[in-house]
């Protein structure tokens, strides 16, 4: 057992449910009320918002079962490299479009995710 991974599949288990019931009512309820933007865009737009919402809960599962079983920290490896990925992207985003992280705080979220994850791989 594998207590860094397991902290690491809790927290991204918790974005996740941020995501769904936070997000969910304001992000992705406003985006397919806004009658102002062509179908196309919005519905790709909530699809890919599903998407995310897919990849979370699969971050928490790869370090949940890493930190369950031993033969899990491949998937672990995996799940920290996509959680430091979304953290840098996160960082790099909001400047480079002239956004506030107050309006993009999303990817400094996964900062934690991968500290643990690495510390987790290194213990």
């Amino acid at each position: 057992m594998n207590i860094w991974f397991l902290a690491a599949g809790g927290l991204a288990l918790a974005w996740t449910a941020v995501h769904l019931f936070a997000g969910g009512p304001s992000v992705a309820r406003p985006l397919l009320a806004a009658n102002d933007l062509p179908d196309m865009p919005k519905y790709v737009s909530y699809y890919c918002w599903h998407l995310v919402s897919f990849n979370l809960a699969m971050m928490a599962g790869l370090f949940l079962w890493a930190g369950l079983t031993d033969a899990g920290v491949a998937l672990a490896v995996a799940g920290t490299v996509q959680a430091a990925f979304y953290w840098l992207w996160g960082v790099v985003l909001p400047p480079w479009k002239a956004q506030s992280y107050a309006q993009m705080p999303q990817g400094w979220l996964f900062l934690p995710i991968a500290i643990l994850g690495g510390i987790g791989v290194a213990a």
